[in-house]
């Protein structure tokens, strides 16, 4: 097992932001401790650990979980050194001999700084890429790992779906987005040992608001869009906003020791930005950043000019900032897909990639999984299903599905429980006006009552003309609701299924389910054209009789 010192890595972590304004270690000239593990999670713990009390807070300041209360347990499972934000005296803790008591400002910022120490600060040899915004971040970071790849360089990628370290890809938790501070230099130290240059990291407003990311050296910094969401967790769009905006800050005011890696010094501090975008002018005005924009509509240095749309394929001609101009025929479908290209054109301009190797590179991509990707069983309608969770990206889907059929769109897709409130009303009134049916099911309940969700959505789909059991139906079950879109769809018609995507769970209370959209629409695509009912995919709410009650399902 390999140790680490307690005064080393508080050396190390020194040694990094000296000079800077990012926190700075706790004063410590005791004895060494050798630790064999850093952690903010007791279920975990080894012995000889050194836990991190995090004390989580929303972007309204309110608590959202406070480890502290944990501190006991971290020192009976043998934890040798607690890092903490509130005194011992405080919390009542009588401390055994051979337990060093820190505390620190901030443990979030304490955990991400012992983290990049504890790997030997893994972002200092690679190119960092973020990747954050409210929709795209994974098709995005996907793209742009695709095109970087193309063009030779050796790249490795975090995002939603899997971790990418050269030949090795590996499925991320569930539901998960950007990893907790251990774990992402955890993987940026194997990246970086296994020879890759570049990583592309999804980054979230989560990762960024708690602290997660605050030791990585970003050197490009992309925005999607910023829109409607997560506005439970953040408390109001202005702390959603400079959550987000953060990452451009970070990327502005990057600390590079003199042994960071050539590639790396050679990167500036860039921003690509979406001029389409009401971020644009906020994030363009954060100094210290070289600026790349892209935009369809207003004028940018990589735009997309000509594009058309069919089944399966998008055309258009790119446009870089030097003026050449380059016919793209790509797989990916949709105008939100054409936006993420350019987002991934602007990065690749960004390290000096040929325009020759970025076109390649865009026409290389494969369709993204969970991404309107299409379920084809021999049925006479398309059927897709996409991830769209959110109500700029349940819009943009609808507009897509347009474009790709002459009949009838039929959505199927919920909102999640203890998430943001506000934004059943405005998807279902979204979908009550866009498409044709719309299907409101279960997305991921947790622990509120379905029922009470469903209700919220169906207020909203009749605020915008919509009638239950005409244009909208409310079916608790998931799986029963792909069918029932299925018996509704006539030939030429497009059935799209929304909110889950390429994720592997549904969480009803505590429990995850075992999940897959797309499995489940091949099971029901399979029971519907052999005539037979839907069969029972294993949810608390199958056969329409049973309601989840946010911690049971009863008849």
């Amino acid at each position: 097992m390999k140790r680490h010192s307690w005064k080393q890595l508080l050396a190390d972590w020194g040694a990094a932001v000296a000079g800077t304004s990012h926190a700075q270690p706790p004063e410590y000239d005791g004895a060494d401790i050798p630790l064999t593990q850093l952690t903010d999670d007791t279920r975990a713990l080894e012995s000889g650990a050194c836990f991190v009390a995090r004390l989580r807070l929303r972007g309204d300041g309110a608590v959202w979980s406070d480890a502290h209360s944990y501190i006991p347990q971290a020192i009976a499972k043998g934890a040798r050194v607690i890092v903490a934000q509130r005194p011992a005296a405080e919390l009542g803790l009588a401390l055994p001999p051979d337990v060093l008591y820190v505390t620190v400002p901030d443990t979030a910022a304490a955990i991400a700084w012992l983290a990049a120490a504890w790997y030997g600060f893994p972002s200092h040899e690679l190119v960092v890429i973020g990747v954050t915004g409210t929709d795209g971040k994974s098709s995005t970071s996907q793209i742009i790992h695709a095109v970087l790849q193309a063009a030779g360089r050796k790249t490795g990628m975090l995002s939603t779906i899997k971790a990418i370290i050269g030949d090795v890809e590996e499925a991320l938790p569930l539901h998960v987005t950007t990893p907790e501070a251990p774990l992402i230099h955890h993987y940026l130290r194997r990246m970086a040992d296994a020879g890759l240059t570049h990583v592309v990291l999804e980054t979230t407003s989560h990762a960024l608001a708690l602290g997660r990311v605050t030791a990585v050296a970003y050197d490009i910094a992309i925005v999607t869009n910023i829109s409607h969401e997560h506005l439970d967790i953040h408390g109001s769009w202005e702390n959603y906003f400079a959550a987000k905006q953060r990452l451009f800050a970070m990327t502005a005011v990057r600390a590079l020791p003199p042994n960071a890696s050539r590639r790396k010094r050679a990167a500036p501090p860039t921003a690509v930005l979406n001029r389409d975008d009401g971020s644009y002018g906020r994030l363009a005005a954060i100094p210290g950043l070289r600026r790349l924009s892209y935009a369809l509509r207003q004028p940018a240095g990589i735009t997309a000019d000509d594009v058309r749309h069919a089944p399966g394929k998008t055309h258009f001609t790119l446009t870089l900032p030097d003026g050449t101009e380059t016919a793209i025929a790509s797989p990916l479908v949709g105008e939100f897909n054409v936006y993420n290209m350019l987002a991934a054109a602007g990065t690749a301009v960004a390290l000096n990639i040929p325009p020759e190797r970025i076109a390649a590179g865009l026409e290389s991509v494969p369709p993204i999984s969970g991404r309107m990707e299409r379920i084809d069983r021999g049925q006479l309608f398309q059927v897709m299903v996409d991830f769209a969770h959110t109500p700029i990206s349940l819009e943009k889907a609808i507009a897509v599905a347009r474009q790709m059929t002459a009949g009838r769109v039929i959505t199927v897709f919920g909102s999640a429980g203890q998430r943001d409130v506000e934004k059943r009303r405005i998807m279902a009134e979204i979908s009550a006006r866009d498409a044709d049916l719309t299907i409101l099911t279960a997305e991921d309940p947790r622990a509120e009552p379905l029922d009470e969700i469903l209700a919220l959505m169906a207020q909203g789909a009749q605020n915008e003309g919509g009638i239950e059991g005409k244009t909208f139906w409310r079916i608790p079950d998931r799986g029963q609701a792909i069918y029932l879109a299925l018996t509704l769809a006539h030939p030429d018609d497009l059935v799209l299924i929304c909110g889950k995507g390429h994720e592997q769970s549904i969480c009803f209370g505590k429990t995850e389910y075992p999940w897959d959209d797309r499995e489940a629409t091949r099971a029901a695509l399979d029971a519907f054209l052999a005539g037979r009912p839907m069969v029972d995919l294993g949810l608390p709410t199958f056969d329409g009789m049973r309601r989840w009650h946010g911690d049971k399902a009863t008849r």
